[in-house]
């Protein structure tokens, strides 16, 4: 997938961003102004939201401007997402917000190093596309979406190569919810080192 260059000092290519909770993981009920970064060139077949792949279909948005709006909505959390947000340097983004007290988590596949600062790592692997070696030593959270149930022995594998003090979730993929969620809460009572993650945002109905 083609990338234009983009100066991350001063802009970045944003899909969407809105001040909301966040719905899954480690934060689930937790106010939260989200930045959707464009352009992804993992491609999971479940992903709800596809239309962030192409970063030439969504514009460049200036830095000191997005932290300005997420200030005025009071925020104090901001989840960086995407998309894959690793493509991009974030060093400039991370500086604003932690300037203004503002706690930075992020959402990522691991598929490239993270250039920037931030203060929660949530780690999603996915199989179409290696991660790195870093993303399990930075995890601060492990979330492994099950499409099928061989999915939670590949999570195992997963959790296996994490750091000690990484939280480990399950989340069922949304579509597949009512199949396999009696499944994993079974197998959560059984291995009781993971936690189940449920994207509650939509059954409140917000973004």
């Amino acid at each position: 997938m083609h990338f234009r260059q983009i100066d991350t000092t001063s802009v970045l290519p944003v899909m969407e961003h809105f001040y909301t909770l966040q719905g899954e993981g480690f934060y689930s009920g937790r106010a939260a102004y989200f930045v959707r970064l464009a352009g992804c060139n993992v491609g999971c077949v479940w992903c709800d939201v596809k239309e962030s792949w192409d970063v030439e279909e969504h514009p460049d948005l200036d830095l000191i401007e997005l932290v300005e709006q997420i200030e005025r909505f009071g925020a104090n959390f901001v989840v960086i997402t995407g998309g894959e947000p690793t493509l991009y340097d974030l060093t400039t983004l991370t500086q604003l917000l932690h300037e203004k007290n503002i706690e930075i988590a992020m959402e990522t596949s691991g598929t490239y190093p993270l250039v920037g600062d931030i203060d929660w790592y949530c780690f999603s692997p996915k199989k179409f596309k290696a991660p790195l070696p870093e993303a399990y030593e930075k995890a601060n959270e492990l979330k492994v979406v099950v499409y099928h149930p061989s999915d939670i022995e590949w999570a195992e594998k997963h959790a296996a190569l994490v750091n000690e003090n990484c939280k480990l979730f399950l989340q069922p993929e949304w579509s597949r919810q009512d199949e396999w969620l009696p499944l994993i809460i079974d197998y959560v009572k059984r291995n009781p080192h993971w936690r189940i993650s449920l994207q509650t945002h939509k059954f409140m109905q917000i973004p």
